[in-house]
């Protein structure tokens, strides 16, 4: 029997901001989406006040000034960071590791049953814990389906203790569990599909698992079968050991006050293609089109609406942030029009190809750019995001997103470190798990 583990961070963005803010412990709190517009992390004691996922934030101010609700502005940069310091870590209990997401990993642990795996999940808890201060659970199985449901359970079920291990229990105490659990917490279900498995009949997760799968495909899709035959043992989802390039690339922010004017549009546009170019030399593709499109709100019904994109196909893909921005740039202006007030633009790069596989133009000789790119981005990656840029990305940026409350970027800015003062050390500081002790002159 195969031993996958499925290692999850306890409402991740809210567990980030506590590690440097201990006062924020056992307070309801909520991380707010761009703009301060929705929540989308709550803390244990936020659910317990019934605030719902995309709650917008101004319908919960009265509820937070009643019971003390705090709500942080999105810090992306510190949440990275520590997403990071967590896999690294984990990457130490197993070879085989997938990044599910920034909060998520599979661990293949087959090649460890001759230890006591929920020791060595504990352990892991132990260890995240003390080097990152961030709270995890394990759930194991057979099947990633069966460790995703392993995981709710060491969520949801203090008898496991954070650590649930399905491969221990027998047939029967796994039916009896799985028949408390309803069907819309198996992974890939959600709230989308469950009314209509109900409707059907199959409410809890113990009736999915008996349910035929050859009939569930017909009626659903392949994937329904994958997670049926996952939930009786078999392996229908391999782990993936490096994540498959994204197909597209999408960078947009809706501003933080209305943009009128094309300047500031145009900057907008450029600072997500330099986004969106970044990532994709990372993951060493080519764009070969490049989409925009700017849009009023839909919300300010008084207001003349506006919306408009334009697609334009490229003759040779490219990952030169220049190239991308000049061509964005001038998609920009075929779709702009006066007098309306902007609420958002973005920008997406599509038909991406990987570089060993890009077909060149016989004909064209175009420069290659790739040296002024690898120094560009080193430039960046070593002295800071943006200390190298175009310089129509502007600089003042007034229609830049809306963080009014914003934590400091603890880990990822010199200006940001959180400082200590001890009576035995004139001043400790720390950054990236390392102290340095400055002692009294």
């Amino acid at each position: 029997m195969r031993s996958i583990a499925l290692i999850d961070v306890n409402n991740f963005y809210v567990s980030c901001e506590r590690v440097f803010n201990p006062k924020l412990v056992g307070r309801p709190v909520v991380v707010l989406s761009n703009n301060d517009g929705c929540a989308i992390a709550r803390s244990n004691e936020a659910k317990a006040l019934g605030v719902p996922m995309g709650a917008p934030w101004f319908k919960l101010k009265d509820l937070a000034k009643q019971h003390g609700m705090i709500g942080l502005s999105s810090n992306y940069a510190l949440y990275a960071d520590m997403s990071n310091r967590v896999m690294s870590i984990l990457r130490e209990y197993s070879p085989d590791q997938e990044v599910y997401s920034i909060d998520e990993s599979f661990l293949d642990l087959t090649g460890f049953q001759s230890r006591d795996l929920i020791k060595y999940g504990q352990h892991m808890r132990k260890r995240i814990l003390r080097w990152t201060g961030l709270p995890v659970c394990v759930g194991i199985g057979s099947t990633k389906t069966l460790a995703k449901l392993a995981n709710h359970c060491a969520k949801k079920q203090p008898v496991f203790n954070s650590v649930c291990n399905l491969n221990n229990l027998s047939s029967a105490e796994l039916d009896l569990l799985f028949s408390q659990i309803d069907v819309s917490e198996i992974w890939g279900i959600g709230r989308k599909l469950a009314p209509k498995l109900q409707a059907l009949g199959i409410n809890s997760v113990l009736d999915l698992k008996r349910a035929n799968p050859e009939q569930l495909r017909q009626q659903f899709s392949v994937v329904m079968e994958k997670t049926v035959r996952e939930l009786n043992g078999t392996v229908c989802i391999e782990l993936e050991d490096i994540a498959p390039p994204k197909q597209q690339i999408m960078s947009s922010r809706s501003f933080g006050q209305p943009v009128e004017d094309y300047n500031s549009l145009a900057e907008s546009i450029t600072l997500y293609v330099s986004t969106a170019a970044v990532k994709l030399r990372k993951q060493q593709s080519l764009a070969g089109v490049v989409y925009v499109y700017i849009a009023t709100s839909p919300f300010k019904l008084d207001e003349k609406q506006y919306s408009n994109g334009i697609r334009i196909p490229l003759p040779n893909p490219t990952d030169d942030t220049r190239l991308l921005a000049n061509i964005a740039l001038w998609a920009l202006k075929q779709i702009y029009r006066s007098n309306y007030s902007y609420a958002k633009a973005g920008i997406v790069l599509s038909e991406l190809v990987t570089r060993q596989h890009l077909q060149n133009d016989l004909f064209a000789r175009l420069p290659s750019s790739d040296a002024l790119m690898t120094v560009m981005d080193g430039i960046n990656r070593k002295m800071g995001k943006e200390s190298i840029k175009l310089a129509s990305e502007g600089f003042i940026r007034p229609w830049r997103m809306k963080q009014e409350n914003k934590s400091p970027s603890y880990t990822t800015k010199w200006g940001d470190l959180p400082v200590v003062y001890d009576p035995k050390w004139s001043l400790i500081s720390c950054i990236s798990g390392i102290c340095i002790q400055y002692f009294k002159n």
